[in-house]
């Protein structure tokens, strides 16, 4: 696939998988033996079904879910994006109460593709900010 493709396949996946909760495109896009390199939260499974498990938590804990794209760069089989994440904490989050707390926070997402799916992720979210806008950490 070229670039553009590769830009275009990622893209969906962050707008319609993760922003608009559409978890059957993990299952399109996502390879059988998709590797997961992001340490996800305790007792989620790896790979697909690990990202698919995320997404729903988030959507569950801030139903009104949003992600902005601030930056999508690729080159060769690598797509990042640069994004924000934000919602209203209005369910329980990892064992955290609801809030009703807004919260955005960065998060960056690198992705390997090959062959028009992805094979590898590797994924950085600001925990902190995010922490700290729910008030589970000091300021």
């Amino acid at each position: 696939m070229s670039t553009e493709q590769n830009k275009t396949l990622a893209r969906r996946l962050i707008e319609e998988g993760l922003g608009q909760g559409n978890i059957s495109l993990f299952d399109e896009f996502l390879t059988p033996d998709f590797v997961e390199h992001e340490e996800l939260p305790p007792g989620t499974p790896p790979g697909r079904e690990g990202a698919k498990q995320l997404i729903t938590m988030f959507h569950s804990a801030f139903p009104d879910f949003k992600v902005t794209i601030d930056d999508l760069i690729a080159e060769g089989e690598k797509v990042v994006i640069r994004q924000t994440w934000s919602g209203t904490h209005k369910g329980e989050f990892m064992g955290i109460v609801p809030s009703g707390k807004n919260v955005s926070f960065g998060v960056i997402d690198t992705f390997r593709i090959a062959g028009g799916k992805v094979v590898e992720h590797w994924g950085q979210t600001d925990n902190f900010a995010l922490m700290q806008q729910l008030g589970v950490i000091p300021a």
